[in-house]
């Protein structure tokens, strides 16, 4: 079954002072402001790039990383689904097409977003609790 951005929305919210806010492109998950994951459509410059690949279906969610090697290391991991394109070059980010996603997967790349943005405190907390 496809992950959904409903989905998501349970998975991000679930975490320790979650938030779900409203971005330019639509809906976004982030904690003590820090936007994390975030629902991302394509520009036509983004749709034009793609050549005569297949352009991922919506929807799509970008989850911000602790950094570049972590980035790397999820996108050499071949998840289904899991992508970049080069307008995220350089940015500790990566694209989930959901309807090509695992669950168990998108979860824990939340997560790994959410440790990113959150405060030292907060996240150590949530560790001491799992």
């Amino acid at each position: 079954m496809a992950v959904t951005l409903d989905d998501v929305a349970t998975m991000a919210l679930a975490l320790p002072e979650t938030e779900e806010i409203t971005q330019r492109m639509g809906r976004a998950w982030a904690v003590k402001g820090k936007t994390f994951a975030w629902e991302r459509g394509f520009s036509k410059a983004d749709v034009k790039r793609f050549g005569d690949e297949p352009v991922p279906q919506s929807p799509i969610v970008a989850v911000w990383l602790d950094d570049l090697g972590e980035k790397e290391a999820v996108l050499a991991a071949n998840h289904r689904g899991y992508f970049t394109i080069p307008h995220f070059d350089g940015y500790p980010a990566v694209l989930i097409e959901l309807r090509l996603a695992g669950r168990r997967v998108v979860r824990e790349t939340l997560l790994d977003g959410w440790l990113a943005k959150a405060p030292d405190s907060l996240a150590a907390a949530h560790a001491r609790q799992r």
